[in-house]
């Protein structure tokens, strides 16, 4: 009878450590099943984090470089503070590189103003109006906003403007703050958003508070 105690009394003593054994074991294997989880995501999480930090602006100029020439359309909306309503218009735009733009409105009425190097042209009808841009530093700068970004030419763009990127390469957007006195008097910001090579849209808001967004969407070649 002690003996058959003892013998009982070892083998619950037994189960009991084996008990405890087996505990610790699932514990630990726990702790690094969860361990390896962090890791993994962590893993997951880096190529992501890695290239949003390492998107810039001289990246998104050197996307943009790469198109030498572009069709598209656009529709533009004026929302002026006199008026109820904004100012639709829509038509087509046309780029060559480095610095051929043309907008081709067709609705409400046709017109265009086409730039080659410095010359702007505008076309209404049978007028026909030639102006040389270094007579309009202005208006030139606000011109260049587009071009430059459509060229890809972060100097051009640093010459008359102060620039911030946010975003990403599959969705960014570039805001430019003018720094001549003259062209903060016309307008405050100029806020163009992209998707990778194209720019999507372009918000321009005034210093009068009145402001312009044209949406653009890409087309095949002519």
């Amino acid at each position: 009878m002690i003996l058959k105690k003892a013998v009982g009394g070892f083998e619950g003593a037994n189960l009991f450590a084996r008990n405890s054994l087996l505990v610790r074991i699932n514990s630990h294997l726990l702790f690094a099943l969860c361990a390896l989880r962090h890791l993994l995501v962590a893993l997951a999480l880096l190529p992501a984090v890695s290239h949003a930090a390492d998107w810039d602006i001289d990246q998104l100029m050197s996307v943009l470089a790469q198109t030498r020439s572009d069709h598209a359309s656009f529709v533009e909306k004026k929302f002026i503070a006199m008026l109820d309503k904004p100012v639709e218009s829509s038509g087509e735009l046309f780029y060559s590189a480095p610095d051929h733009l043309e907008k081709r409105t067709l609705k409400p009425k046709a017109e265009s103003m086409t730039v080659d190097g410095g010359t702007l042209v505008i076309e209404r009808g049978r007028q026909k109006h030639r102006l040389q841009l270094q007579g309009y530093p202005e208006l030139a700068a606000f011109i260049d906003s587009i071009r430059g970004t459509l060229a890809g030419d972060r100097n051009a763009l640093e010459r008359n403007y102060g620039l911030s990127l946010g975003g990403t390469s599959e969705h960014w957007t570039l805001q430019l703050l003018p720094l001549d006195e003259k062209m903060q008097a016309v307008v405050t910001r100029i806020r163009i958003v992209g998707v990778r090579d194209a720019v999507r849209s372009i918000e321009i808001t005034q210093a009068d508070g009145d402001s312009s967004l044209m949406l653009i969407e890409k087309l095949a070649a002519p």
